[in-house]
């Protein structure tokens, strides 16, 4: 995973609720056994619809998704973020995200930034009336930032931690390594063991 500091960039304002991971990437994408391919699949029954602001190209390029509350709700798929990642996203900003979807996001260096409904509503009318606007994640500081909108937003320290040294689970084991490797050699020949290449 790659080390995320500060995610600036245009918004898409999605700017639904309850949008689950069905929504985000249909069951039947879920075939696939990588982790790529996936970002054709992004919102695919929605944007069937000419008008889907994902087909908007106003948008195109935008690196941060204006969602509603509850976002990444339904199953548990890992896939939602992976469609979101490779189509581009790096910070999904709601008033709130289905705890799974959060985690997976987490792990997976996507930033979900949780703000209230008013905040997140400003940030959407601004994108609305501007696509070219700005808008900023500082990961470090806790921090968002656009035109006359400069909200904090909470993230555990863990977390944050995570994205800013780029830590997924495997990272975040093989800070271990040495000392498995020295429990490793104490254990009983008897007993299984891992062996390092």
């Amino acid at each position: 995973m790659e080390a995320v500091r500060r995610i600036a960039g245009r918004a898409l304002p999605l700017a639904r609720a309850d949008v689950d991971t069905d929504q985000i990437i249909p069951s039947h994408w879920l075939k696939r056994l990588e982790r790529t391919g996936y970002a054709e699949g992004l919102f695919e029954a929605w944007r069937r619809d000419p008008a889907f602001v994902l087909n908007d190209d106003r948008y195109r390029g935008a690196v941060i998704l204006l969602a509603g509350a509850n976002f990444g709700c339904g199953s548990s798929r890992e896939h939602a973020v992976w469609a979101l990642l490779e189509s581009g996203f790096r910070a999904v900003i709601a008033p709130s995200f289905a705890d799974i979807f959060r985690n997976n996001a987490l792990k997976n260096g996507l930033v979900p930034v949780e703000l209230d409904e008013t905040t997140t509503g400003r940030l959407v009318a601004l994108v609305r009336a501007d696509p070219a606007t700005e808008i900023a994640v500082d990961i470090e500081r806790r921090i968002v930032e656009a035109p006359g909108v400069r909200p904090s937003f909470e993230i555990d320290d863990f977390a944050r931690t995570r994205l800013l040294e780029g830590l997924d689970d495997i990272a975040l084991t093989l800070r271990y390594e040495v000392d498995v490797a020295a429990y490793e050699r104490k254990r009983p020949e008897w007993l299984p063991r891992v062996i390092a290449p």
